[in-house]
């Protein structure tokens, strides 16, 4: 018999609940998803492939510049990507991101979003919109318009009943 392939789950589509979890966000401290709900309209969640590279750059800094209209829409805004605490901690001060970067170092919770790698090999990019209840609102993917995915978040937080 052969190797086996594994097959990420697919990835949650509008209408799910999303899975509960603790990821290490700011200086470590652990982050779950049950406290970023509390108290809430909206969440957003955006995963990026890595800090510093051109376009999650570009994917942060539209946050970054969208992150007040949110707010003011009643959403929260978290990234998640693969890099250490102490990456997202340089990459969030040397671009004045106003909002906590989650550490995913194991990949389970972008398997567990269905977030899939473009071609095979890089992170995917993919944000998703979850009501106060956590369930999947909206879902925006595109690798190569990184800028977009605060835009058509705002979008679909501003949609919200």
């Amino acid at each position: 018999m052969g190797p086996t392939t594994e097959h990420p789950p697919r990835e949650l589509p509008v209408g799910a609940r999303a899975p509960d979890f603790t990821l290490p966000g700011p200086d470590g401290a652990p982050v779950a998803l049950s406290d970023l709900l509390r108290d809430t309209r909206a969440l957003v969640i955006f995963f990026y492939p890595k800090d510093e590279t051109p376009g999650c750059t570009a994917q942060a800094c539209a946050f970054r510049d969208a992150y007040q209209d949110l707010r003011a829409a009643g959403a929260r805004l978290v990234g998640v990507s693969s890099d250490p605490p102490g990456s997202h901690e340089r990459f969030a001060e040397h671009h004045g991101l106003p909002f906590p970067l989650l550490s995913d170092e194991r990949g389970a919770v972008r398997r567990a979003f269905g977030v899939r790698k473009t071609l095979g090999l890089i992170p995917g990019r993919v944000t998703f919109v979850l009501d106060g209840d956590g369930i999947v609102r909206g879902v925006f993917r595109s690798q190569l318009r990184a800028a977009a995915h605060a835009d058509q978040a705002l979008a679909i937080v501003q949609a919200l009943p």
